[in-house]
């Protein structure tokens, strides 16, 4: 408001009867709260016009579509295991060996062979900066459950002892799991934990997995770019994967090599991407660095430990006045940072001195207005489930008329 943060002007207000919690100035917060969805309201005037969101994914249906696609834009899939890499004089990868004799050889290549980092890892010899120190938690397991009602508009993150457990609502089932330190917990006992949790029945047996956080130094070296786990990974909490998998792909677009590849793209493409991967990684530690918990190990380590300078930087500039800085392409933007420093109890002492240049005897009324038009325009949304129904023909519960599907 008049260039105002609103997270600034929620701040001198927050004592005042009728402000209430800064999410009920969020659309997307309250609509949550009621199962609700809707798109963005073309109204720039509409509260509803500040409406976001994002899909869950079914990844594996997802995987299968984009391979669909691009065969059938004309891509050439050959399946096999390699056994072995031949490189160039100059240390580029010439061409990978199959298990069947076969020799494949390229001029660029991009590794995708997940954890195991084939290429860029083993064969280029790049190295692993391992983040577990922040990052403790190094093992999930996931299980799939029936659908339940309602069909709930997010996933929901729930703490444990040693770490959290998923619930991600999609049309045909719910996503189950939990991430942990095995550090603090066993493998079987965090399945205990996990199907003690479940609110359906299960549809399949538990699958375990094992990872540890962290990059590589480079993601481009040679004739060689790692795109997804090859070249990093952080934990799910914020659901970051397809997202650091997308920017590789556009960066490596913007800044696509000739047979020459010259070391100017290449460092520009891994400052790029290690700029993501750090921004990413101080969000994900804030979650935990900024807890009261003391009831476990696992929570005495985290709210204990030493965090990168990075983040004490935003930590203290918020804890003083409030104030977030972004730095250049960063994924979280301002209000996903708020909502996290604020919700973890992170009060700011004071606030920024520009928001006492708006005259308070007509903010005051604005503010409570902002909040008493966010609650009536969400109320006239529809269910999300219903939402769903319409727009993918998602087959409603027993006892529940579906809507017209969409012309």
């Amino acid at each position: 408001m008049e260039g105002v943060n609103f997270h600034q002007l929620w701040a001198r207000l927050k004592r005042h009867d009728g402000i209430g919690p800064i999410g009920d100035y969020s659309p997307t917060t309250v609509a949550a709260r009621a199962n609700a969805f809707g798109p963005p309201h073309p109204d720039p005037r509409s509260p509803l016009s500040g409406m976001a969101y994002a899909y869950h994914i079914d990844a594996t249906l997802y995987a299968r579509f984009l391979r669909r696609r691009a065969e059938a834009d004309g891509v050439a899939r050959i399946e096999g295991r390699i056994v072995a890499v031949e490189h160039h004089d100059n240390g580029h990868v010439a061409a990978v060996r199959l298990d069947d004799g076969r020799r494949v050889a390229g001029d660029l290549f991009i590794d995708c062979s997940g954890f195991r980092s084939l290429l860029l890892g083993e064969a280029m010899g790049v190295g692993f900066e391992d983040w577990s120190h922040w990052l403790p938690c190094d093992r999930a397991i996931a299980v799939p459950t029936e659908r339940t009602e309602p069909v709930l508009p997010y996933t929901r993150a729930t703490a444990h002892t040693a770490g959290w457990q998923w619930r991600i609502p999609l049309q045909h089932r719910t996503g189950n799991g939990v991430v942990y330190a095995s550090r603090y917990m066993d493998d079987d006992a965090a399945e205990a934990l996990l199907l003690s949790r479940l609110d359906a029945a299960p549809t399949a047996a538990p699958r375990r997995l094992s990872f540890t956080a962290g990059r590589r130094d480079a993601m481009w070296a040679g004739n060689v770019v790692a795109i997804g786990l090859s070249g990093g990974f952080l934990e799910p909490l914020e659901s970051t994967s397809i997202h650091l998998i997308q920017q590789g792909i556009s960066k490596l677009f913007a800044l696509f090599p000739d047979r020459g590849f010259s070391a100017v793209e290449r460092d520009e493409y891994n400052r790029q991407m290690a700029d993501n991967y750090r921004s990413i990684r101080d969000f994900i530690i804030l979650h935990y660095h900024a807890t009261a918990r003391d009831e476990s190990p696992f929570w005495n380590h985290v709210r204990t430990m030493d965090v990168p300078d990075s983040l004490t930087r935003k930590i203290d500039l918020f804890r003083q006045k409030g104030r977030i800085f972004r730095y250049e392409d960063e994924l979280f933007a301002m209000p996903s940072w708020v909502a996290v420093l604020l919700g973890q109890g992170i009060e700011p002492v004071g606030y920024d001195p520009i928001a006492d240049a708006l005259d308070e005897e007509r903010l005051l009324p604005a503010i409570r207005r902002m909040r008493s038009a966010t609650a009536a325009a969400v109320a006239t949304l529809p269910q999300h489930g219903a939402v769903l129904a319409r727009t993918v023909g998602l087959i409603p519960p027993a006892g529940v008329k579906a809507p017209c599907p969409p012309d």
